[in-house]
């Protein structure tokens, strides 16, 4: 069972077509989101189920739910050709890959960028990654019900499936060659951000077309890596907003 926590996250499943099961909402809560979760629910026909505070709290696992949670059966994943095929509908795809993510807040926090930024897909690996929990949903702040995630095992594949479909990959790299915005993006474009403290594995590394850094002013190296996610997505938007 998966649980999805928070008025906005909940309202975002319902919206964007997630299946639920129920919507557990505690007595005595109001307000404009709370009357737009009913309403929404009502037309998607999906139950609801009014609690007492004690029996809500102990389906809430002392979580901050903001006195709504939603249960749905399971996280879809899409195919790495459905991904592919979906994101060539833009004139220029772009898609993230994640080399071994392993802290949901970051996860939930890079998902959240992502969907914002408009990326057509987002690629996550099997091992040493976190999952796509109720908390990364939490984080994410419904983002995930939005975006069309695929689990690999197998990241160089992915890879090598992606360029013979015309992308470029660029991975990002304390040593990389170039500062990320010395590059041009105007172009089917994956981007692979690495593990927290490893950064891209080596092969994966290899496997890229590019490699490029942010510079750092100060006196730490290195930023977390949510916040670099954040920075080159939106700087490939911000070129590609000019002809």
């Amino acid at each position: 069972m998966h649980k999805i926590y928070g008025r906005k996250p909940v309202l975002e499943a319902i919206n964007s077509g997630v299946e639920l099961e129920v919507i557990y909402i505690a007595f005595g809560q109001h307000g404009e989101i709370i009357n737009n979760i009913f309403n929404a629910a009502k037309k998607h026909k999906i139950k609801i189920s009014q609690l007492s505070h004690s029996k809500f709290e102990q389906l809430a696992e002392d979580k901050n739910t903001q006195g709504v949670i939603a249960v749905k059966s399971s996280q879809e994943y899409y195919s790495v050709d459905e991904i592919i095929d979906s994101s060539k509908q833009s004139k220029y795809p772009l898609l993230l890959l994640l080399d071994s993510i392993q802290d949901p807040h970051n996860l939930g926090a890079i998902l959240r960028t992502v969907e914002c930024a408009g990326a057509d897909g987002v690629f996550i690996t099997t091992n040493n990654s976190a999952s796509i929990t109720d908390v990364v949903e939490k984080i994410s702040a419904g983002a995930v019900s939005h975006l069309k995630i695929c689990k690999v095992n197998n990241l160089n594949h992915v890879i090598e499936q992606l360029k013979k479909n015309g992308f470029w990959i660029i991975g990002t790299h304390l040593s990389g060659e170039k500062n990320y915005s010395d590059l041009d993006y105007k172009m089917p474009t994956a981007l692979v951000m690495g593990n927290e403290e490893k950064g891209i594995r080596k092969l994966v590394a290899d496997n890229c077309d590019f490699l490029v850094k942010i510079p750092m002013k100060g006196k730490i190296d290195s930023l977390n890596v949510s916040v670099t996610t954040g920075i080159l997505l939106f700087e490939i938007l911000r070129q590609r907003s000019h002809n």
